[in-house]
């Protein structure tokens, strides 16, 4: 239960409602970001719906849609991390959303200094 309490506190903070804390989200949840637990994975909306844009069937994204409206998920495509979504579904997505087009696709930015 403290899982689903710092998940719920965290989706908020990030702007977003959090999602069900049922036995079909933890299923998709092990499937799209398949190396954390379900919990911890469901913890972060925006980050778990970048997963989901690149990872997630046909199926699991109606599952996604029955709880996310549109506004939603151009919420959580505004808010993705960068470095999860490739281009190509990056670019779906938007298309999808009616958003076109669709703005630079956000990479990661290293620093070469770090190490040295």
């Amino acid at each position: 239960m403290r899982a689903l309490a710092k998940s719920v506190v965290l989706s908020y903070v990030l702007g977003m409602r959090p999602l069900p804390n049922t036995r079909e989200f933890h299923e998709l949840a092990a499937r799209v970001i398949w190396f954390e637990p379900p919990e911890q994975a469901l913890a972060d909306v925006p980050r778990f719906m970048a997963y989901a844009f690149r990872y997630a069937t046909h199926v699991d994204m109606k599952l996604l849609r029955r709880e996310l409206s549109d506004d939603d998920l151009r919420e959580a495509l505004a808010k993705a991390p960068p470095g999860i979504i490739d281009a190509r579904s990056w670019s779906y997505w938007h298309v999808m959303l009616g958003i076109f087009p669709a703005p630079p696709l956000r990479g990661r930015v290293l620093n070469a200094l770090a190490h040295v």
